[in-house]
């Protein structure tokens, strides 16, 4: 029997109740880790874990993560810049550079911004103090409701709706949905304020796959960038990557809002996804279609 693909669930905070602590992720981790094979056996065995320094102040899983046994991460970048050390980003950076699939997702304004030194990782994550987006337009407040979050936050719906996503020619394997009646995924948990991803024009390893719609200007933006394999001028062959720009696409309140939230959370939540049975079938399908694309097997 072959051996189980080995997932990293990780956030870039210590564990603290009132957070978006990996807890809050329990379905994610529990539906990838029920996921079977054609014989019964379990495709991927997961481990979900928040950050935790070391003496050095470095994470100890993070930092050597090339040395380790997983082949993918899922990286829930939630800190505002201080979430990773030069060491931790220049061990999954080697990771990647032995061929480990990442994912990395983050939200509005400067959360996640301690990614911007990962390699092509950081070139697709805009924030509002690094790497702002090339595009000066966007530069300026989309979701107008939530007064103390700046650009990037763009407004796709309540927490706990979902928003119906716009596909980019060619279709890509991770937006595929053989039991959609579409052939395609529609639908992905909403936000009310997204953060930014995008792709410098003219990269041959990186493309935009699917785009969001502001419910307050009606502006399209970036939703997921995908990063194929390629060989680096060092030799090595990066494994795939792939860039949300919200975190709440994948979180247990985004999936079943009766999960709960942080008390710091003061929005309105919807019940989009609860009326809707085709928008959680829709993203566990892109969660499945990631994890496998990830590992070279979609």
């Amino acid at each position: 029997m072959a051996k189980p693909i080995r997932i990293l669930l990780q956030t870039t905070i210590p564990t603290t109740e009132d957070d978006w602590s990996i807890f809050r992720f329990s379905m994610l981790q529990d539906y990838l880790a029920s996921m079977k094979d054609e014989a019964g056996n379990s495709l991927f065995e997961v481990t979900g874990r928040d950050y935790a320094a070391n003496a050095q102040d470095n994470d100890p899983v993070l930092s050597a993560l090339d040395k380790s046994d997983f082949d993918q991460l899922w990286l829930f970048a939630l800190d505002v810049g201080n979430g990773l050390t030069p060491k931790d980003i220049a061990g999954i950076n080697a990771f990647r550079q032995r061929g480990g699939g990442i994912l990395t997702t983050r939200d509005h304004q400067d959360m996640g911004c301690s990614m911007c030194g990962l390699v092509d990782i950081g070139d697709v994550h805009y924030f509002n103090t690094k790497n702002p987006d090339p595009d000066e337009s966007r530069r300026y407040r989309d979701d107008p409701h939530t007064t103390y979050i700046s650009w990037p936050n763009y407004h796709s719906g309540a927490n706990g709706d979902y928003q119906k996503i716009i596909i980019v020619e060619p279709v890509h394997e991770l937006l595929k949905n053989p039991n959609s009646p579409t052939g395609v995924i529609e639908f992905f948990p909403a936000h009310p304020h997204e953060g930014g991803v995008g792709v410098t024009p003219g990269d041959p390893n990186a493309r935009v796959i699917a785009l969001g719609k502001s419910l307050i200007t009606n502006r399209d933006f970036n939703l997921v960038v995908a990063i194929e394999r390629y060989q680096d001028a060092q030799g090595n062959m990066l494994g795939r990557a792939v860039a949300n720009s919200s975190f709440h696409h994948l979180v247990d309140y985004n999936w079943d809002i009766e999960k709960g939230c942080p008390t710091f959370v003061d929005e309105a939540p919807g019940d989009g996804m609860k009326k809707e049975p085709r928008a959680l079938e829709d993203i566990q399908t892109y969660v499945q279609n990631t994890a496998l694309w990830l590992a070279n097997l979609n």
